[in-house]
C-alpha cells in the first residue's frame, strides 16, 4: 500500500495547548486512522517534538531530518503535545541531539516516572474527556517546572521568519543572539537536535507549505521565491528530500485551510 502525508488520511485535528501546560507545549493534536486499510504514513520533518499517547502508554517522537514512514493499525488514535521551540529539552531532561529521528517510548527517559504519569491518565467515555484526562496528569507533572528557553526560542522565531535577503544565516544569529558560534551551535543541537543550517531548511520548506495551503493556485515558481529558494529547481530538490514527493504532488495532495 502506498504511503501517504499523516495528514491526508483520518481524522485529524489540532488546537492550542491548555494554558496549564503553555509553559513547555504550544498545541495539541489528534490524528485518528481511518477505521479500515489505514495507508503508512509519511511523516516530514518539521522540526518539532512530541509527547504522544498511543495505546495507553506515552512515547517521544524526536525531531527528524528525513522523512519517517510510520504504519498505524487502522483505527488507532494518537494524541500528542507538541512542544514549544526550545523547550523539550529542558522538560523531558535529555538534549534534543539525543532523540533525533527517533520514537521512544518515555519509559525509556524516564523509567518508573513515566508509569507514574501514564498511571494518572483516567478510563475516558469520549474523546475530549480523555484529552482532558491527559491535560490533567501532564500538567501536574509539569508543575512548577521551567521549561522554555527564550533565546532559543527566539532563534527559532528569527528563522521561521525568514532572514533578510542575501543575509548569510549564521553570522545573521551570531550578531542578533550575541553568541560565539561554538556556543550558537551546541545551544542549537541541544534545543532543536540539529544544528541552525539544517533547521533553517526544515523551516523553509514548511514556510512553503504554508504558502501553498493559502496561495489558492498559485505557482510554485512564486511560491518558491517568496519562501525563500534560490530557484525553483532548490525547491524541487528540496521537497523530495524532506518529503520524498515533488511540490507538484504535494499540492495534489494538501488539504486547503
Amino acid at each position: 500500500m502506498e504511503a501517504v502525508l499523516a495528514q491526508t488520511t483520518g481524522f485529524f485535528h489540532k488546537r492550542a495547548a491548555d494554558r496549564r501546560l503553555a509553559g513547555a507545549f504550544a498545541s495539541v493534536w489528534i490524528h485518528r486512522m481511518q477505521d479500515q486499510d489505514a495507508p503508512p504514513i509519511i511523516i516530514t520533518p518539521d522540526a518539532t517534538i512530541d509527547l504522544q499517547w498511543i495505546d495507553g502508554q506515552f512515547r517521544v517522537a524526536g525531531p527528524d531530518r528525513e522523512p519517517q514512514i510510520e504504519t498505524l493499525p487502522s483505527g488507532a488514535l494518537v494524541v500528542g503535545f507538541r512542544f514549544r521551540p526550545g523547550a523539550a529539552a529542558a522538560w523531558l531532561g535529555v538534549p534534543a541531539s539525543e532523540i533525533v529521528g527517533q520514537r521512544l517510548d518515555l519509559d525509556e527517559l524516564w523509567g518508573a516516572k513515566a508509569r507514574q504519569l501514564a498511571g494518572r491518565v483516567r478510563a475516558a467515555p469520549d474523546l475530549a474527556a480523555l484529552v482532558g484526562s491527559l491535560e490533567d496528569a501532564i500538567g501536574q507533572s509539569a508543575a512548577g517546572r521551567e521549561a522554555l528557553d527564550p533565546i532559543m526560542g527566539n532563534a527559532y522565531d528569527v528563522i521561521d521568519q525568514g532572514l533578510p535577503a542575501g543575509a548569510p544565516l549564521v553570522p545573521f544569529l551570531l550578531r542578533a543572539l550575541h553568541m560565539s558560534e561554538r556556543t550558537l551551535r551546541r545551544r542549537f543541537e541541544e534545543s532543536f537536535g540539529y544544528g541552525p543550517k539544517t533547521l533553517d531548511r526544515i523551516l523553509r520548506f514548511h514556510r512553503f507549505r504554508r504558502l501553498l495551503r493559502a496561495s489558492g493556485g498559485a505557482s510554485t515558481a512564486v511560491l518558491a521565491a517568496e519562501a525563500g529558494y534560490s530557484d525553483q529547481a532548490h525547491l524541487i530538490r528540496e521537497s523530495r528530500r524532506l518529503s520524498g514527493i515533488t511540490p507538484s504532488a504535494l499540492a495534489d495532495g494538501m488539504p486547503r485551510t
